[in-house]
């Protein structure tokens, strides 16, 4: 185990670097999440968002640069990271032949759990998620938000130290979202650290403390939220950090 972190990160990248064939990324990146953050990763389609969160995450290799995640470097204790982590990606691979309440308790087995403690963090997740009533169906029937429910459900069975997500709001209906909120929350208030990337800016400002704008694979900015923010909208200082589309074309045939 390589204890390489900063004191008080939770997340420690240096020089991140990933080109696929003669596109570039991820661009040398540097960021810092403070242990016990609320972490916000934003920007538009393309900006290196899911490419940094997989790389932090040890879903794929660098092609420079380290991570750092709760004090172990990704690519030499790739083990030990996955004990101190809960991660729900972009692309949701889960147990589709198992039905909601086995697809959980067969994590909380892999994770270490004896029976009676995997059936009982389960069937609370089940319950807190809105997913009792569906907990006997199998997952490939579930709907896109069920499926990111589930996912969730998943990822935080275990309490994970350090909790990544990519877009955990989309495809899912406005109560399941505050539902998810909630859940999020409560890890945070116990001391874990929350990273998520969304293109929901309005939740990312109600919900982190800190936040992180990337732009073709760079932070442009990044720190204390209500700091960037300064008074003024998330979405504004996104907009000036990496810039408005342009409209070239007016749609004359709309107005009457």
């Amino acid at each position: 185990m390589t204890e390489t972190a900063a004191v008080g990160n939770a997340v420690s990248l240096r020089g991140l670097h990933k080109r696929f064939d003669k596109n570039v990324a991820v661009a040398s990146v540097d960021l810092e999440v403070p242990i016990g953050t609320f972490y916000g990763l934003v920007g538009p389609n393309g900006a290196g968002k899911s490419t940094t969160l997989k790389m932090t995450t040890g879903l794929l290799r660098p092609d420079a640069g380290s991570a750092v995640v709760d004090g172990i470097d990704v690519w030499s204790d790739p083990r030990e990271l996955k004990t101190r982590i809960g991660v729900v990606g972009e692309d949701l691979r889960l147990f589709e032949r198992l039905t909601g309440r086995e697809m959980l308790h067969y994590v909380g087995l892999l994770r270490g759990f004896d029976r009676d403690e995997a059936d009982h963090r389960g069937q609370q997740l089940l319950g807190f998620l809105g997913l009792q009533e569906a907990s006997g169906r199998l997952v490939i029937d579930y709907s896109a938000g069920m499926r990111k429910k589930i996912a969730l459900g998943a990822a935080v069975l275990h309490r994970p130290r350090v909790l990544f997500l990519d877009e955990p709001f989309e495809s899912v209906d406005p109560l399941s979202v505050r539902l998810i909120r909630d859940l999020l929350e409560q890890l945070v208030a116990g001391g874990a650290t929350v990273v998520f990337s969304s293109h929901v800016m309005e939740v990312v400002e109600r919900l982190c403390d800190h936040v992180a704008v990337m732009h073709q694979g760079h932070v442009v900015a990044e720190g204390i939220t209500a700091e960037l923010c300064d008074g003024r909208r998330l979405e504004d200082v996104f907009v000036d950090k990496v810039g408005a589309i342009e409209r070239s074309v007016d749609l004359d045939w709309l107005t009457p």
